[in-house]
Parts: structure tokens; sequence; C-alpha cells
């Protein structure tokens, strides 16, 4: 299944380890321009003793939007409240939400698209207006009250900006859009990691982590600790690169990055449709998994590394794909990538 991968960013329990989370925006790697606007955004709102304006945090999954919203209410001294927008079913749970409120406190709201649309419409005036309209009553005795609130910073977080609406997305004053870490930058998480682990790890063998975690800091979080588990039981004192490979190896995730799904996809384009074009119905039943799962989970990360192309006719793979799996590229599409012409 494709939620159980060891590489999936979406959220699990074991990557709730607050201990490895960031405290301060100085402490929190990567992201510098959002790091650094952010901290200008806070100290103004400090200074002016205001509350900070609407934070909207957009980017894929498992690159720190939880932990900078925490951070954010940190560094302004107040308090953080968290929920969802599935969990916030009616106008009664926002207006619960809203009313507990204090001054200058903070509201994290993670997968903001997800909101019913008549708690959005609620959640309007009390952004733009603090105020909160309710409607109380049924039929003729029906009235409409509206309450005050404190004046409170919304903080949403969403991976698909697209299916936020447009009235919403227009009320959040400082949009800050997050992106893939680079190796470096993977390895400086690694190695904190390690170091608040209480765990040896070398140069190389963070770099090695670094390198397979698909640009997200949570999944370098999560195969760290799982090398760390090999590491114990090998008896290792530092994880060193033969180390980590021979652990990542085992979890069955390759040198860039790629489990046995993303590898079983590749496969069957190459072996079983020459390279592709192939739909993305013909791919989803030979792998018996969802189309959307295979759209949303499998393919970003393999269009990104630049193994897949989707084109009008369907999927193909290039060069660089059948190379990785150890195949040679088909005439047809190595001379499509300019790898020769059709005459040679």
């Amino acid at each position: 299944m494709t939620d159980d991968r060891m590489i999936s960013a979406e959220v699990r329990e074991e990557d709730e380890d607050r201990t490895l989370r960031p405290q301060q925006l100085d402490d929190f790697v990567g992201q510098a321009q959002a790091r650094s606007n952010l901290k200008v955004f806070i100290e103004a709102a400090r200074r002016r003793g205001e509350a900070l304006d609407h934070v909207l945090f957009v980017g894929p999954p498992g690159l720190g939007k939880t932990t900078l919203a925490q951070i954010v209410s940190r560094e302004l001294g107040v308090n953080f409240r968290a929920t969802s927008g599935p969990v916030i079913a009616k106008a009664g749970d926002l207006a619960a939400l809203l009313t507990n409120m204090e001054e200058r406190d903070v509201l994290f709201i993670d997968e903001i698209h997800r909101l019913n649309p008549a708690v959005e419409e609620i959640l309007y005036p009390a952004m733009e207006d603090f105020q909160l309209d309710l409607i109380i009553g049924e039929g003729p005795a029906a009235r409409s009250v509206r309450i005050d609130l404190a004046k409170f910073t919304l903080v949403g977080a969403t991976t698909r900006l697209g299916l936020l609406t447009t009235p919403l997305r227009d009320r959040f004053g400082i949009p800050v859009r997050l992106d893939f870490y680079s190796v470096d930058e993977l390895e400086l998480i690694v190695k904190r990691g390690a170091r608040i682990m209480a765990t040896g790890i070398t140069e190389e063998g963070a770099n090695e982590i670094a390198r397979r975690a698909r640009g997200t800091p949570r999944i370098a979080g999560r195969l760290l600790r799982r090398v760390c588990d090999f590491a114990t039981v090998a008896g290792v004192d530092a994880i060193d690169r033969d180390a980590a490979d021979k652990a990542l190896r085992q979890l069955e995730v390759d040198a860039a990055g790629l489990d046995s799904l993303d590898r079983r996809y590749l496969t069957t384009i190459a072996m079983s449709f020459g390279g592709g074009p192939v739909g993305i119905e013909t791919i989803a039943a030979a792998l018996s998994e969802p189309r959307d799962a295979i759209e949303e989970i499998v393919e970003p990360f393999l269009i990104q590394k630049g193994f897949v192309q989707r084109t009008p006719r369907g999927r193909i793979l290039t060069p660089h794909a059948f190379k990785h799996l150890g195949l040679a590229a088909p005439p047809p599409i190595a001379a499509q990538m300019g790898l020769f012409t059709e005459d040679e």
C-alpha cells in the first residue's frame, strides 16, 4: 500500500517526536527566504504589540509547515492552538475554537483546503473584522448574533494551493511557499537529529541518509531513526556511509531515494510497455494501486527527478530511468530525448 511506505512524506505517529523539531527560527534549517521574512514580520508585530497578520504555508507534506507554525507562536510569546480542516465539521466547532482565543493567540489549521464551505463562510468575517456571525435557533425564531473576537493570528497550511478558494486565499496577508530541501540542508538536519538522539554519525553517513530523503526533512528523520536501529543492533559506534547504505538497502530505499513501489512503477512501464507512452489507468491496473495514489504520491518525485514525463499520449520513461534500472533505453525513446537520431 502507498500509505505505509518508508519514504512517504505523510505524517505518522513515530514522526511526532518533538525533541527533533527546532524550537526557534534560528534553529530551523532551510527555507532561508521564508525564515528571513517571517523574522521581520514577527519582530514588527511584537514591537507594535499587535497580532501578526494571517499566515498561509504552502508546500508538499513533510517540509515543516506545522513546525514553523509552532515556532511563530513561540517567537510571538502567545498560545498555540492546532486543528485541521476536516475536523471542523460545523460552524459551532469553529465558534468554540475562536471564542476561546486570547489576544494575539495563534490558531493553526492544517489541511485548510479541506474546510467545509459553510464553515469557511463564517471564517471570513472572523479573519477580517474579528467578529463571528452566527444564526441562533431555527425558522421564524432564528436570529443573527454577532460576537466580537480577540485579535488572533490564523496560520493555515495546505499542500494543495489550487484547492483553496480565492476569497480565503486572499485573506492571508503573509503567504509563504516552502520548497524541497537541498542535500546540504538535509545533512545538517540529520546531524542535528543524530546529536539529539546521542548517536554517532560521520559526515559521509549523514550525506548518505540526506541523499535518499527525497528533499524532505520528515523522511530524513524517519530514515535516521531506522538506520539508528540497524546500527544499534549491529553494534556500530558511529554511522558511516557503509552502515547507512546497508541499512537503507534493507529498507529497500535505493541510492536515488526510490523504494520498491517506485521501482515497480518504472519497471512495469519499461518491461511491459516498452517505456511508454502508456495511460495512467493502465498503469494503475498493472500495479493494482488507485489512480489518484499514483498521480499524487508516486509520480511527483519521479517527475521531479527526471525519470518520467507526462505527455498527452501517456507516461514515458526517460533514458535516465532506464539507466537507473540498469536497462537499455529503446531507440524511439533515446531518439526522442536527443541521445541519437533515428537513422543512427
